[in-house]
């Protein structure tokens, strides 16, 4: 498994990452400890997860997520063995996540950042993200900014403090961002190189054959300021598999089972995840697999977060990374795109 510097630090993460927001709720915690088991056997590294997992998040697994690979660590003891990755969430009125009010402020993040080493038995992480911004900001499939003058954020500062204190404490090695755009990314930098504050490492952010919209303002800053992406969603919760064509709905596939991310099968949508499919199937090649490679292949992607409900989905995803798509097989891939630009963002 080839490994990748993570930012500019001395640690290297696999080239793919083990997405696990369906623990608890479409994998039971045997199956998380199997595809745990499986994804590091095969040499993956790195490992994601959040405080609000499993999605959707309910109250009553709040938490499981984290709860399941801290059960994994403690049975196999092998915590050196990997990176782990968790986040703290953004603002939120959710009424069970420290009683509502949640922000990223001093009070919630050490708060979040106790329960969440307590669930994960371990006395520290090694990447602590920003799951989303603490202000008003085009996230979670808004691709528009609009505006708030009175919006009353948590200052990006005053956050950093908060991080820099969990850092010179241990609890934290590095610092991430998630759903976060290129004013927020350059304001951190920017915090961190006056006040000589943690720099963040890592942006997480979605990025897919059907949402190439990270290129447009946040590609550019990733390169050059070494603030990789940590790609989520590259397979369009699912879609890009195929899977969902022609109005088919498997039974448990996700997008059946909750309809809350109907973002991913608009007409527009649907369209041009025909035309990835049968340009994979054109050249033999698996539709997961394509999509995964690409977004793999990105030069500003330090890693692939890929996720799956079953162990054939989750061999099949570790599979891309044996495939190399060419640069003719590329430019088919950008013909596509111009014809059908980001209809899922």
């Amino acid at each position: 498994m080839e490994k990748r510097r993570l930012g500019r630090t001395d640690v290297e993460v696999s080239a793919l990452c083990l997405g696990t927001m369906t623990y608890g709720e479409q994998n039971t915690e045997a199956e998380a400890h199997a595809q745990l088991d499986c994804a590091v056997d095969f040499g993956i590294n790195f490992i994601d997860t959040a405080e609000m997992y499993p999605v959707p998040p309910r109250e009553t697994t709040y938490g499981t997520t984290e709860r399941h690979i801290g059960s994994w660590l403690k049975n196999t003891g092998r915590r050196t063995d990997v990176v782990i990755a968790t986040k703290v969430i953004g603002r939120s009125d959710n009424p069970y996540i420290r009683g509502g009010g949640a922000r990223l402020d001093r009070k919630n993040i050490e708060q979040a950042l106790h329960a969440s080493l307590q669930r994960l038995q371990t006395d520290y992480i090694d990447l602590y993200q920003l799951h989303w911004p603490d202000r008003n900001t085009n996230y979670f499939g808004q691709l528009g900014y609009r505006h708030d003058a009175n919006d009353e954020a948590i200052p990006l500062l005053e956050t950093l403090h908060v991080l820099q204190d969990a850092v010179q404490a241990g609890k934290i090695r590095h610092i991430g961002l998630s759903n976060e755009t290129p004013w927020g990314v350059m304001r951190c930098i920017m915090h961190a190189e006056q006040a000589r504050l943690p720099r963040v490492v890592s942006i997480q952010n979605p990025y897919s054959l059907i949402n190439r919209s990270f290129e447009i303002g946040l590609a550019e800053v990733a390169l050059r300021e070494d603030v990789g992406l940590l790609a989520y969603s590259p397979l369009g919760f699912g879609v890009l598999t195929g899977k969902y064509l022609n109005g088919q709905r498997p039974a448990k596939g996700r997008l059946t089972l909750f309809d809350r991310f109907k973002r991913y099968t608009n007409p527009q949508g649907e369209q041009a995840t025909a035309a990835y499919v049968a340009l994979a199937q054109a050249h033999g090649l698996d539709p997961a697999q394509l999509a995964l490679a690409f977004v793999t292949q990105q030069p500003f992607v330090t890693s692939t977060i890929i996720g799956a409900s079953t162990m054939q989905q989750l061999q099949t995803n570790l599979n891309s990374i044996s495939l190399s798509l060419s640069p003719a097989l590329l430019a088919e891939i950008d013909n596509i795109h111009t014809a059908h630009p980001n209809p899922c963002p």
